[in-house]
Protein backbone atom coordinates (compact mmCIF):
# COMPACT_ATOMS: atom_id res chain seq x y z
CA UNK A 1 0.00 0.00 0.00
CA UNK A 2 1.14 3.55 -0.71
CA UNK A 3 3.02 5.16 2.13
CA UNK A 4 0.64 8.05 3.45
CA UNK A 5 1.59 11.90 4.77
CA UNK A 6 1.14 11.75 8.59
CA UNK A 7 -2.53 12.43 10.32
CA UNK A 8 -2.98 15.73 10.60
CA UNK A 9 -7.14 15.76 10.94
CA UNK A 10 -9.41 13.73 11.78
CA UNK A 11 -13.26 12.71 10.49
CA UNK A 12 -14.85 10.36 12.01
CA UNK A 13 -18.57 8.71 12.19
CA UNK A 14 -20.53 9.18 15.33
CA UNK A 15 -23.10 6.10 15.46
CA UNK A 16 -21.22 3.09 15.58
CA UNK A 17 -17.73 4.44 16.14
CA UNK A 18 -18.27 6.87 18.92
CA UNK A 19 -21.99 5.99 20.18
CA UNK A 20 -23.76 2.15 19.76
CA UNK A 21 -27.43 1.98 20.78
CA UNK A 22 -26.89 5.40 22.53
CA UNK A 23 -24.16 4.06 24.83
CA UNK A 24 -20.23 5.66 24.52
CA UNK A 25 -18.20 3.05 22.87
CA UNK A 26 -15.56 2.86 25.48
CA UNK A 27 -12.69 4.88 24.95
CA UNK A 28 -14.52 7.48 22.88
CA UNK A 29 -14.83 10.36 24.91
CA UNK A 30 -11.33 10.11 25.83
CA UNK A 31 -10.46 10.06 21.81
CA UNK A 32 -12.49 13.26 21.70
CA UNK A 33 -11.16 14.55 24.18
CA UNK A 34 -7.84 13.93 22.82
CA UNK A 35 -8.53 15.23 19.47
CA UNK A 36 -9.64 18.56 20.77
CA UNK A 37 -6.77 19.22 23.22
CA UNK A 38 -4.49 18.04 19.95
CA UNK A 39 -5.22 21.44 18.02
CA UNK A 40 -5.60 19.19 15.02
CA UNK A 41 -9.05 19.78 12.97
CA UNK A 42 -11.67 16.84 13.32
CA UNK A 43 -15.22 16.49 12.71
CA UNK A 44 -17.52 14.16 13.74
CA UNK A 45 -19.97 13.66 10.68
CA UNK A 46 -23.57 11.76 10.17
CA UNK A 47 -25.75 11.44 7.89
CA UNK A 48 -28.69 11.98 9.78
CA UNK A 49 -30.62 15.37 8.93
CA UNK A 50 -33.19 15.33 12.37
CA UNK A 51 -30.96 17.12 14.49
CA UNK A 52 -29.12 20.21 14.16
CA UNK A 53 -24.99 20.72 15.17
CA UNK A 54 -26.51 21.74 18.91
CA UNK A 55 -29.11 19.14 18.85
CA UNK A 56 -25.96 16.84 18.76
CA UNK A 57 -23.97 18.39 20.89
CA UNK A 58 -26.14 18.39 23.84
CA UNK A 59 -26.83 14.75 22.94
CA UNK A 60 -23.31 13.77 23.23
CA UNK A 61 -22.97 15.95 26.25
CA UNK A 62 -25.34 13.53 28.08
CA UNK A 63 -23.00 10.66 27.14
CA UNK A 64 -19.79 12.51 28.39
CA UNK A 65 -18.28 13.82 25.18
CA UNK A 66 -17.11 17.89 25.14
CA UNK A 67 -17.47 18.87 22.01
CA UNK A 68 -18.23 22.15 20.34
CA UNK A 69 -20.77 22.58 17.89
CA UNK A 70 -18.81 23.83 15.47
CA UNK A 71 -16.73 20.14 14.98
CA UNK A 72 -20.16 18.44 14.10
CA UNK A 73 -21.14 18.01 10.11
CA UNK A 74 -24.10 16.60 9.26
CA UNK A 75 -25.97 15.72 5.92
CA UNK A 76 -28.16 18.44 6.13
CA UNK A 77 -25.36 20.96 6.90
CA UNK A 78 -23.68 19.66 3.39
CA UNK A 79 -27.07 19.52 1.57
CA UNK A 80 -27.58 23.13 2.54
CA UNK A 81 -24.00 24.33 1.19
CA UNK A 82 -24.26 22.20 -2.17
CA UNK A 83 -27.24 23.67 -3.02
CA UNK A 84 -25.76 27.20 -1.70
CA UNK A 85 -23.35 26.74 -3.63
CA UNK A 86 -25.44 25.49 -6.81
CA UNK A 87 -27.82 27.98 -6.44
CA UNK A 88 -27.32 30.89 -4.50
CA UNK A 89 -30.95 32.02 -2.80
CA UNK A 90 -32.80 29.49 -4.36
CA UNK A 91 -36.25 27.94 -3.29
CA UNK A 92 -37.39 24.23 -1.91
CA UNK A 93 -39.97 22.48 -0.71
CA UNK A 94 -38.49 20.42 2.28
CA UNK A 95 -39.27 17.05 3.88
CA UNK A 96 -37.33 16.56 7.17
CA UNK A 97 -36.85 18.42 10.23
CA UNK A 98 -35.05 21.23 12.36
CA UNK A 99 -31.22 19.83 11.43
CA UNK A 100 -32.58 20.25 7.96
CA UNK A 101 -34.90 23.42 7.66
CA UNK A 102 -32.63 25.45 10.28
CA UNK A 103 -29.44 24.19 7.93
CA UNK A 104 -31.65 25.56 4.42
CA UNK A 105 -32.49 28.76 6.21
CA UNK A 106 -28.87 29.39 7.17
CA UNK A 107 -27.73 29.20 3.75
CA UNK A 108 -30.50 31.91 2.51
CA UNK A 109 -32.48 29.23 1.00
CA UNK A 110 -36.30 30.20 1.01
CA UNK A 111 -38.88 26.98 1.91
CA UNK A 112 -41.88 26.82 -0.09
CA UNK A 113 -44.68 24.63 -1.96
CA UNK A 114 -44.67 27.10 -4.66
CA UNK A 115 -42.90 26.19 -7.63
CA UNK A 116 -40.07 25.66 -5.70
CA UNK A 117 -36.39 24.95 -7.39
CA UNK A 118 -35.48 21.58 -5.33
CA UNK A 119 -37.51 19.26 -3.44
CA UNK A 120 -34.98 18.58 -0.91
CA UNK A 121 -36.10 15.33 1.27
CA UNK A 122 -33.96 14.20 4.62
CA UNK A 123 -35.41 12.54 7.78
CA UNK A 124 -37.90 12.79 10.00
CA UNK A 125 -39.61 10.89 13.07
CA UNK A 126 -42.87 10.65 10.75
CA UNK A 127 -43.05 10.55 7.01
CA UNK A 128 -46.50 12.39 5.83
CA UNK A 129 -47.78 11.11 3.13
CA UNK A 130 -49.66 14.28 2.21
CA UNK A 131 -46.39 16.10 2.22
CA UNK A 132 -44.72 12.63 0.35
CA UNK A 133 -47.35 13.31 -2.71
CA UNK A 134 -46.63 17.22 -2.37
CA UNK A 135 -43.07 16.15 -3.22
CA UNK A 136 -44.22 13.71 -6.15
CA UNK A 137 -46.28 16.63 -7.96
CA UNK A 138 -43.47 19.05 -7.52
CA UNK A 139 -41.33 16.66 -9.18
CA UNK A 140 -43.55 16.22 -11.81
CA UNK A 141 -43.67 19.93 -12.23
CA UNK A 142 -40.34 20.29 -12.51
CA UNK A 143 -38.48 20.57 -9.32
CA UNK A 144 -35.44 19.24 -8.81
CA UNK A 145 -35.10 15.97 -6.69
CA UNK A 146 -32.55 16.08 -3.83
CA UNK A 147 -32.06 13.51 -0.99
CA UNK A 148 -30.11 13.73 1.86
CA UNK A 149 -28.81 10.46 2.16
CA UNK A 150 -29.28 7.25 1.21
CA UNK A 151 -29.89 5.14 3.77
CA UNK A 152 -32.55 2.86 3.81
CA UNK A 153 -33.08 1.94 7.19
CA UNK A 154 -32.68 3.69 10.40
CA UNK A 155 -31.93 2.50 14.22
CA UNK A 156 -34.96 2.15 16.88
CA UNK A 157 -35.33 0.67 20.02
CA UNK A 158 -37.92 -1.43 18.14
CA UNK A 159 -35.54 -2.38 15.77
CA UNK A 160 -34.94 -1.00 12.25
CA UNK A 161 -37.13 2.18 10.56
CA UNK A 162 -37.46 3.36 7.32
CA UNK A 163 -35.13 6.27 6.55
CA UNK A 164 -34.82 8.93 3.62
CA UNK A 165 -33.38 6.21 1.32
CA UNK A 166 -36.86 4.33 1.34
CA UNK A 167 -38.94 7.14 1.09
CA UNK A 168 -36.33 8.45 -1.76
CA UNK A 169 -37.12 5.33 -3.65
CA UNK A 170 -40.64 5.17 -3.34
CA UNK A 171 -40.66 9.40 -4.61
CA UNK A 172 -38.34 7.94 -7.99
CA UNK A 173 -40.68 5.20 -8.52
CA UNK A 174 -43.76 7.12 -8.38
CA UNK A 175 -41.91 10.04 -10.70
CA UNK A 176 -39.02 8.01 -13.01
CA UNK A 177 -37.09 10.52 -11.04
CA UNK A 178 -33.73 9.76 -9.10
CA UNK A 179 -32.39 12.01 -6.77
CA UNK A 180 -28.75 13.37 -6.33
CA UNK A 181 -28.17 11.82 -2.76
CA UNK A 182 -25.52 14.62 -0.77
CA UNK A 183 -24.25 12.51 2.16
CA UNK A 184 -22.24 9.09 2.33
CA UNK A 185 -20.97 7.92 0.45
CA UNK A 186 -21.11 10.45 -1.71
CA UNK A 187 -17.63 11.81 -1.72
CA UNK A 188 -19.35 15.10 -1.76
CA UNK A 189 -19.87 14.49 2.38
CA UNK A 190 -16.32 14.04 2.51
CA UNK A 191 -15.04 17.13 0.43
CA UNK A 192 -17.32 19.55 2.01
CA UNK A 193 -16.23 18.27 5.64
CA UNK A 194 -12.70 18.91 4.76
CA UNK A 195 -13.00 22.11 3.34
CA UNK A 196 -14.89 23.05 6.73
CA UNK A 197 -12.15 22.59 8.54
CA UNK A 198 -9.35 23.79 5.69
CA UNK A 199 -7.76 19.97 5.99
CA UNK A 200 -6.54 18.19 2.69
CA UNK A 201 -7.00 14.83 2.01
CA UNK A 202 -3.52 13.65 1.78
CA UNK A 203 -2.82 14.25 5.32
CA UNK A 204 -6.77 13.35 6.91
CA UNK A 205 -8.02 9.82 7.62
CA UNK A 206 -12.19 8.71 8.37
CA UNK A 207 -12.87 6.39 11.02
CA UNK A 208 -16.27 4.54 10.27
CA UNK A 209 -18.01 1.43 11.34
CA UNK A 210 -19.48 0.80 7.74
CA UNK A 211 -17.65 -0.63 4.52
CA UNK A 212 -20.38 0.47 2.08
CA UNK A 213 -20.67 4.09 3.32
CA UNK A 214 -17.45 5.52 5.62
CA UNK A 215 -14.73 3.95 4.28
CA UNK A 216 -16.34 3.78 0.62
CA UNK A 217 -16.59 7.76 1.48
CA UNK A 218 -13.41 8.43 2.38
CA UNK A 219 -11.71 6.12 -0.31
CA UNK A 220 -13.29 7.89 -2.98
CA UNK A 221 -12.11 11.46 -1.64
CA UNK A 222 -8.54 10.31 -1.24
CA UNK A 223 -8.64 9.94 2.39
CA UNK A 224 -6.77 7.30 4.49
CA UNK A 225 -9.75 5.08 5.70
CA UNK A 226 -10.07 3.31 9.43
CA UNK A 227 -12.62 0.99 9.71
CA UNK A 228 -13.40 0.04 13.51
CA UNK A 229 -15.09 -2.79 14.59
CA UNK A 230 -17.44 -1.31 16.64
CA UNK A 231 -20.64 -0.85 15.04
CA UNK A 232 -22.14 -2.39 11.60
CA UNK A 233 -19.47 -3.95 9.73
CA UNK A 234 -17.25 -7.04 10.79
CA UNK A 235 -13.94 -8.19 9.98
CA UNK A 236 -14.71 -10.93 7.79
CA UNK A 237 -17.65 -8.46 5.76
CA UNK A 238 -14.84 -5.82 4.96
CA UNK A 239 -13.23 -9.31 3.15
CA UNK A 240 -15.74 -9.64 1.04
CA UNK A 241 -15.75 -5.77 -0.63
CA UNK A 242 -13.79 -5.07 -3.68
CA UNK A 243 -12.19 -2.14 -1.93
CA UNK A 244 -10.29 -2.10 1.42
CA UNK A 245 -9.49 0.13 4.21
CA UNK A 246 -6.60 1.54 4.94
CA UNK A 247 -6.75 -0.30 8.05
CA UNK A 248 -9.18 -1.92 10.50
CA UNK A 249 -8.83 -1.11 14.92
CA UNK A 250 -11.15 -3.26 17.44
CA UNK A 251 -12.27 0.43 18.13
CA UNK A 252 -10.93 4.28 18.35
CA UNK A 253 -9.46 3.68 21.60
CA UNK A 254 -6.84 2.30 19.58
CA UNK A 255 -6.15 5.33 18.13
CA UNK A 256 -5.81 7.74 21.09
CA UNK A 257 -2.16 7.43 21.36
CA UNK A 258 -1.65 8.58 17.18
CA UNK A 259 -3.41 11.71 18.09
Amino acid sequence: MTERKAIESWLTDMDGVLVHEGVPVPGAPEFVNRMKTSGKPFLILTNNSIYTPRDLQARLNRMGFDVPEQSIWTAALATAQFLADQRPGGTAYVIGEAGLTTAMHAAGYVLTEFDPDYVVLGETRTYSFEAITKAIRLIDGGAKFICTNPDATGPSNEGALPAAGSVAAMISKATGVDPYFVGKPNPMMMRSALNTIEAHSESTAMIGDRMDTDVLCGLEAGLETILVLTGISTREEADRYPFRPSRIVNSVADLIDEI
